[in-house]
């Protein structure tokens, strides 16, 4: 069984391009798991009367110590009307057992099946418990559109859980979550603050005003060495240079594997899609290593191809991976918000005004209201009233150009130097990490 680093959690949930985790870095600070106690044999039981939970299986893939359960917990629609019907909600729990503390985590898109436990659930020796995201995977309201998606809907769907499952572990909650399952993790406390003793948060981004993406095009515009920036800047203008082979060699790919480019438009747009996301995409995982392997702009094709395809994942702009996340593209166009990105040293050579915007991405009878109240009153609540609240980082990713900044009690911001979207625990300074692993172990009550 393998420990759920930041960097697995992103690659399985968002991109499904193998990673390479920090298992043995963090298994050291693991409390040695209780062993499966004889009444514990009776979880099972347990949860099936637990009140509009469904036990779909157990499987039988958890470590030694550990039973891994795949569940459907019965959630409203709209929390705010009964009437409006409900939904099953995707769940997993890793058991180990009943007095032990449990750790809430979301991925913030679809449930992950594989048993593997966050860094938080390994330091604590802890149960832990996924929530699918409302509208991703398995976890979708029949009803037409997305009027239900909002952060307080998923908050409250965390909310239910959060109540529901202390019936069976009453001990010490730890919420955590990475990327936008930190995100979702923090809209939780929100409104929930009391829910859970202490959140850890990794690379969350907090863009808590859409129209100002200055914070962004500035990490964007100083982030690594100015050859890196600049190697960067000329593999995406010879991409568009040749763009008519390379939007051939993507037609092609899609012809070949059945997919399409209906809600996108076409592959050519896919393609600038692509090539406006390179820089953001590339410092949010590479490393300096990285910057050696930059295409030079007289490349050939196959070679500028296949590097744009490993930088940003050129099956996310087609059909069958696009449509998993167009609940994901509704939230960032009427909530969430999305950085800016650069454009002026490709503007003679772009076809598609607005083409990152989450119009592209979603259906156009769906309607895209934005919310500007909705992530101001998130960093408020942060800023001045959220305690046991721990935020970890990397300096060199764009995703948290904007970031929390806790001020309340007990609360801490730390920086892993150097480290981008997937900064962990483990790759904290010392003193950083001894701090985020006491607190952790003193809001569970395991100090």
């Amino acid at each position: 069984m393998t420990v759920w680093t930041r960097r697995r959690l992103l690659s399985s949930a968002v991109t499904a391009v193998p990673a390479v985790g920090l298992a043995a870095a963090t298994a050291p600070l693991a409390r040695a798991a209780a062993p499966a106690r004889e009444g514990d044999a009776d979880v099972a039981d347990a949860l099936r009367a637990l009140p509009g939970l469904r036990l779909i299986e157990e499987r039988h893939d958890a470590e030694p110590g550990y039973r891994h359960f795949v569940l459907g917990l019965r959630q409203p629609v709209d929390h705010t009307n009964p009437a409006a019907g409900t939904f099953e909600q995707r769940l997993t729990l890793l058991h180990t057992a009943a007095d032990r503390p449990i750790v809430l985590f979301s991925t913030g898109y679809h449930a992950v099946l594989t048993p593997r436990r966050t860094e938080a659930a390994v330091l604590l020796g802890a149960n832990q418990l996924q929530v699918e995201h409302r509208y991703f995977g398995t976890s979708r309201p029949a009803e037409p559109g997305y009027t239900h998606l909002t952060v307080r809907q998923a908050a409250d769907d965390h909310h239910r859980a959060v109540r529901l499952f202390r019936r069976l572990y009453p001990g010490a909650w730890i919420s955590t979550g990475s990327s936008k399952g930190g995100m979702a993790a923090v809209y939780h406390r929100r409104f929930h603050p009391h829910d859970v003793n202490g959140t850890l948060v990794h690379s969350a981004p907090n863009n808590v005003d859409d129209r100002d993406d200055s914070a962004y095009l500035r990490f964007l515009a100083t982030v690594g060495t100015p050859a890196a920036r600049e190697a960067l800047e000329a593999v995406q203008r010879a991409i568009l240079l040749r763009r008519a082979e390379l939007a051939a060699r993507y037609e092609a790919w899609a012809a070949a594997t059945g997919d399409t480019f209906r809600l996108v438009g076409s592959a050519d747009k896919a393609l600038e899609i692509a090539v406006l996301r390179v820089p953001f995409m590339f410092w949010q995982r590479g490393t300096p290593a990285d910057v050696a392997a930059i295409p030079r702009p007289g490349a050939p094709d196959g070679e500028l191809y296949t590097w744009l395809d490993d930088t940003t994942g050129l099956a996310l702009y087609a059909d069958t991976s696009a449509r998993n996340y167009i609940p994901y593209w509704y939230q960032i166009g009427t909530q969430l918000g999305y950085g800016g990105l650069p454009t002026a040293h490709l503007a003679d050579l772009l076809r598609h005004p607005g083409a990152t915007e989450a119009r592209s991405f979603v259906p156009r009878d769906v309607p895209l209201r934005f919310d500007r109240a909705a992530m101001p009153d998130i960093d408020r609540w942060v800023r001045r009233r959220g305690s046991r609240l721990l935020f970890v980082n990397g300096t060199q990713d764009p995703a948290v150009a904007e970031h929390f900044r806790p001020g309340g009690p007990d609360s801490r911001l730390l920086w892993v130097p150097g480290g981008n979207h997937g900064a962990d625990l483990a790759d904290l300074r010392p003193a950083d990490r001894a701090w985020a692993e006491d607190a952790l172990v003193r809001w569970a009550g395991r100090g």
